[in-house]
């Protein structure tokens, strides 16, 4: 539930690009770097709220980013100058998605579920917050025509508000049940990561997986529209996106069971060059955007449980929260100067073109660098005999 609500209106921002950026009398690039800020700010910020879920309890976490969430929604809704939208959108919706997104969720789950079966939770877990998207995207595009795009964003603070009910079963021993690894000191566990060949091409094709999420999410409706199809195609693609990533987010986790997961990753990032080339490529219409929004949305987010698995495989769960952060902030990175570049694209050349071809150029590269990863466990550090993490 938490990641439904947290993933579903995070995914919904691309509807507010046109009709808030054209209430304000600001180009697309001020809206673009809004979103890239709060991808930015939500990377950099979370190995620490990993770091915290570790030590202190994921209910915590999620509890102070709901807060933060909502807080940043209803603000959002007040902004009229650049410098508040950065302030809300950017700053207080970042670090509450730090707090509520997938690697605190994931870093729950991994924590009281057999090793067999933790690719597997994943992806169920990612099809919940998948559908929560698919379930959110109408429902917003409906809200900004009830309420206007503010009065939307201030439905959507409320919405938000709700994870805060969650909290108190996340609070109930998701520490106590990390099994029985042995406590490594975190400053150890991430130099070993670090050092880690594997580790690495994780952290770099999931900047490629940012990058691409990102930008699509932000950017497609716009997109679309400039090539004569209508909002509500638009949102359709985006909810279609939503709703096939339900089943491609746990096909994906089940197969990370039984199938090498890298191997997997490189068969996403190859599909989704392929998915790409075919929208910008083929003819405008609305059935190709839905074939694209259903072949896209196979491909969304199953390398998450694929690349949290096997940073699990690797490390172990004990600071995965922590590690998985630091790949995460890599995506972030990416979703950074995807969500920033289309803007600053559309706005200096008039079009998106050279954004997609970097997209695609961007997917193949991902794919070699996903092949040769091993998910062979490492050679456990000694436990800390004091008490420093």
């Amino acid at each position: 539930m938490v990641l439904a609500i947290s993933v579903s209106i995070r995914h919904a921002f691309g509807l507010f690009l046109q009709p808030m950026s054209a209430g304000q009398d600001w180009g697309r690039e001020v809206f673009a770097l809004a979103i890239a800020v709060q991808n930015l700010v939500w990377g950099i910020a979370q190995p620490f709220a990993g770091r915290l879920a570790d030590r202190y309890g994921d209910g915590r976490v999620i509890a102070g980013g709901a807060v933060l969430y909502a807080a940043g929604l209803a603000l959002m809704a007040q902004a009229t100058t650049p410098g508040p939208l950065m302030l809300s959108a950017g700053l207080q919706v970042g670090l509450g998605l730090a707090g509520t997104a997938f690697t605190i969720v994931f870093g729950a789950v991994a924590r009281v579920v057999p090793v067999r079966r933790r690719s597997e939770a994943m992806g169920i877990v990612g099809a919940a917050g998948s559908f929560g998207q698919f379930a959110m995207l109408p429902t917003a595009l409906w809200l900004i025509g009830a309420f206007h795009w503010d009065g939307a964003l201030q439905v959507l603070s409320a919405v938000a508000v709700l994870m805060l009910l969650m909290v108190p079963v996340l609070a109930r021993g998701s520490i106590a049940a990390a099994l029985a690894e042995p406590v490594i000191p975190a400053r150890a566990a991430l130099l070993q990561a670090l050092g880690h060949t594997g580790f690495r091409l994780l952290c770099l094709s999931f900047f490629v997986c940012g990058f691409q999420i990102v930008f699509i999410g932000t950017h497609l409706p716009a997109y679309l529209l400039d090539r004569g199809l209508s909002l509500e195609t638009g949102t359709a693609v985006l909810a279609l996106i939503g709703l096939f990533n339900v089943a491609g987010t746990w096909l994906f986790g089940r197969w990370g069971g039984t199938v090498r997961k890298p191997l997997l990753l490189t068969g996403i990032y190859l599909a989704r060059a392929a998915a790409i080339a075919f929208l910008v490529l083929a003819p405008a219409s609305a059935w190709v955007a839905w074939a694209f929004g259903a072949s896209m949305g196979l491909l969304w987010l199953g390398t998450v449980p694929l690349t949290n698995g096997t940073v699990a495989s690797i490390f172990g769960v004990r600071n995965l929260s922590l590690l998985g952060g630091v790949v995460f902030l890599f995506h972030q990175m990416g979703s950074f100067l995807g969500g920033w570049l289309g803007g600053v694209a559309f706005d200096r050349l008039g079009s998106y073109d050279a954004v997609w071809l970097l997209a695609v150029l961007l997917s193949l590269a991902a794919a070699a660098l996903s092949l040769p990863i091993s998910e062979r466990p490492i050679a456990r550090l000694q436990p800390a005999t004091g008490t420093s993490q």
